[in-house]
C-alpha cells in the first residue's frame, strides 16, 4: 500500500509539472514547450487512472478524448466551422491529442479482443510458469468479448479442462489471476490426500524428478514432490509438498457458494460440486497457490482469456517463447 501511494503522488507531481509547461508554453506561445506539457500530463493521466481504477477503463478513457480532439481538428476547426476565443491553445492541444488517436485506437482494439500481455507474479503455477515470465493471453479464443463488460457476445470454443487462464480475482476484480481449470460447470470435484478426481474419475499422476525453487522472498529453498498430470488430452506437471495438507481450513474465505463444498475437518480432503457458470480453479504448485479452495469459483465473466506463450523473462531468456501447456 505505501509503494502504491508513493507512486500516486509521484505521477501526481508530473501531472502538476505538465500542466505548468503547458501554461508556460501558452504564455510564452512556445510549441516545444507546449507539447511536452501535453505528453506529461497525458502520461500522468493514464497511469493514475490505471493505479486507481482499471488499465482497460483508462485506455478507453484516452481514446474517447483523443478521438474528440482528432474529430473537432479534422470536421470543426479543419473546416473553419468554429474557433474558440483562446485558439492557439486550444488549436494545438486539440491537434497534438488527435495526433495520439490512431495508435491508442489500434492499441486498445488489439488489446481488448485479441491479445494481452501479462506477468506473472508469484510461484503458484511452477513448475511451468515462474516469476518474472511475461505471458501472452489469447482474448478471442472463447469468443468475442465487450471491453470493459467482459460479457461474450459471439461464443466460440469452450473452456475445457486443464486450460490456463486469466481472469478477475472473485474477491477484488482488479486483481488479475492465473491458474488452470479443474473443474466444469455441474463437475464434482474431489482432493483427497493430494489426489485429485473428477467426477469420481482419479485424474492421471505420474511420479516425476524432484522440484526445488527458491521461495519468492528468495530466503529459503522449497523441495517439492512433481507429478505429471494428464487431462483433456494434455500433460503437464504439477508439485505437492508431503508434509501440507489438502487445503488449510483456516484459509478458506466466506463466498457465495461454499455450501457447494464439504471440506474434512482434518483438511485431508475436500468435495466441490461447481454451480453453473462457474469453473473450479488451481494453481499447478498445489501447496503453493491461493485458488478455489478457499475463495470458491470463477464466474465466466470474469475469465479475460487462455494464456498461450511466455514472451519475455529478462532473467531466463530461455524461457522465451515457451508454449504453456
Amino acid at each position: 500500500m505505501i509503494f502504491h501511494f508513493n507512486w500516486i503522488w509521484l505521477f501526481l507531481a508530473v501531472l502538476f509539472a505538465g500542466f505548468a509547461l503547458v501554461f508556460i508554453g501558452n504564455k510564452k506561445k512556445n510549441l516545444n514547450i507546449l507539447q511536452w506539457g501535453y505528453l506529461l500530463a497525458i502520461a500522468s493521466c493514464f497511469v493514475l487512472l490505471s493505479v486507481l481504477k482499471d488499465f482497460t477503463i483508462s485506455m478507453f478513457f484516452l481514446v474517447f478524448v483523443t478521438g474528440a480532439c482528432w474529430v473537432i481538428e479534422r470536421y470543426i476547426f479543419n473546416q473553419k466551422k468554429w474557433r474558440p476565443k483562446k485558439s492557439w491553445l486550444a488549436k494545438h492541444f486539440v491537434r497534438y491529442s488527435g495526433e495520439f488517436f490512431p495508435i491508442l485506437l489500434i492499441v486498445f482494439l488489439l488489446r481488448s479482443f485479441v491479445v494481452e500481455p501479462f506477468q506473472i507474479p508469484s510461484s503458484s503455477m511452477r513448475p511451468g510458469l515462474v516469476p518474472g515470465d511475461f505471458i501472452m493471453v489469447n482474448k478471442f479464443t472463447y469468443g468475442l468479448r465487450l471491453p470493459i463488460l467482459n460479457h461474450v457476445v459471439m461464443p466460440l470454443h469452450e473452456i475445457a479442462r486443464g486450460d490456463v487462464v486469466v481472469f478477475n480475482a472473485p474477491m477484488n476484480e482488479n486483481i488479475n489471476f492465473i491458474k488452470r481449470i479443474i473443474g466444469l460447470p455441474g463437475d464434482t470435484v474431489t482432493y483427497q490426500d493430494k489426489v485429485l478426481l473428477i467426477n469420481g474419475k482419479q485424474i492421471p499422476k505420474i511420479p516425476a524428478e524432484s522440484y526445488v525453487y527458491p521461495t519468492d522472498d528468495s530466503k529459503k529453498l522449497q523441495y517439492n514432490q512433481q507429478f505429471v498430470e494428464q487431462m483433456n488430452n494434455k500433460s503437464f506437471k504439477t508439485l505437492n509438498d508431503p508434509s501440507m495438507l489438502s487445503v488449510y481450513l483456516g484459509a478458506i474465505q466466506p463466498h457465495p457458494y461454499l455450501k457447494s463444498c464439504h471440506y474434512e475437518k482434518n483438511g485431508r480432503a475436500f468435495v466441490c460440486k461447481v454451480p453453473l457458470n462457474c469453473y473450479f480453479v488451481m494453481g499447478d504448485n498445489r501447496d503453493g497457490s491461493n485458488d478455489s479452495r478457499y475463495w470458491g469459483f470463477v464466474k465466466s465473466d470474469l475469465i479475460v482469456g487462455k494464456a498461450f506463450m511466455i514472451w519475455m523473462n529478462f532473467k531466463a531468456f530461455e524461457r522465451i517463447g515457451t508454449i504453456i501447456e
